[in-house]
């Protein structure tokens, strides 16, 4: 049965690996369509907006991250999720492409089963961000720090601050219980979800991140992420 009219776009020069991942997903109700270069692919995500987006970094005409960097800078892509195709041992290129706003990240080789459990996991985080939001408006506020849940929006000091969707749902947990410390593992759970399969270091990245962001948005804020040595993190202010 066919689960969306949208289709997973696959995004890799090697035939046999664009076979491999559209016979496994079809089997389980996607449709897909395939790119074999980076610069086909920015037309069909531009034109079709695909679903979800599996991404090969190694690609001809316009590598992955540089893909990766333009859909998620252009306002009219920066919402399609994208997982990406990495090589075994090129962790550079794995933080790079977290940083530039990918969802997740494949190590090839890969199973079918890990991969479609990932494909599943992103697009249950997709749809539960379109259902319809709650009547109520709430809002958290910490000091000068307000984060909006219905708007979507965190202002510092009154001005916007501008998140990725990961930096977003940390603030929120932070902001929530400020002074504690939390595990990356418990910020996995919380953020990404029980099915993420990523590993830690994926919470380092996006806490870095956002640490940057809070800092930047002004020179005089009290606001701080700490790292706690062999724990994970603590968020709060300082007078």
């Amino acid at each position: 049965m066919e689960i969306t009219k949208k289709a997973i776009l696959v995004v890799d020069d090697e035939k046999n690996i664009r076979e491999l991942v559209r016979f496994n997903l079809e089997s389980r109700g996607y449709k897909v369509k395939e790119a074999m270069d980076g610069k086909e692919a920015l037309s069909i995500a531009r034109t079709d907006e695909p679903l979800l987006i599996i991404l090969d970094l190694m690609l001809p005409k316009i590598d992955g991250l540089e893909v990766c960097r333009i859909l998620k800078g252009d306002p009219s892509t920066k919402k399609i999720p994208i997982i990406m195709l990495t090589a075994l041992g090129d962790e550079i290129d794995k933080i790079v492409g977290l940083e530039l706003g990918a969802d997740d990240y494949i190590t090839k080789p890969f199973s079918p089963r890990e991969m479609v459990a990932r494909v599943r996991a992103v697009i249950r985080r997709v749809e539960d961000r379109r259902k319809p939001e709650e009547p109520e408006h709430s809002v958290n506020e910490f000091n000068d720090l307000v984060i909006d849940e219905q708007k979507h929006e965190v202002l510092l000091s009154g001005s916007r601050l501008d998140l990725t969707l990961k930096e977003y749902e940390l603030l929120k947990v932070f902001a929530a219980n400020p002074f504690n410390v939390f595990s990356r593992e418990h910020l996995l759970e919380k953020v990404w979800g029980y099915d993420f399969m990523g590993d830690t270091r994926t919470v380092d990245v996006h806490v870095c991140n956002l640490r940057r962001k809070l800092e930047e948005a002004d020179d005089k804020t009290g606001y701080y992420i700490e790292t706690v040595r062999g724990v994970g993190y603590r968020f709060g202010y300082r007078e």
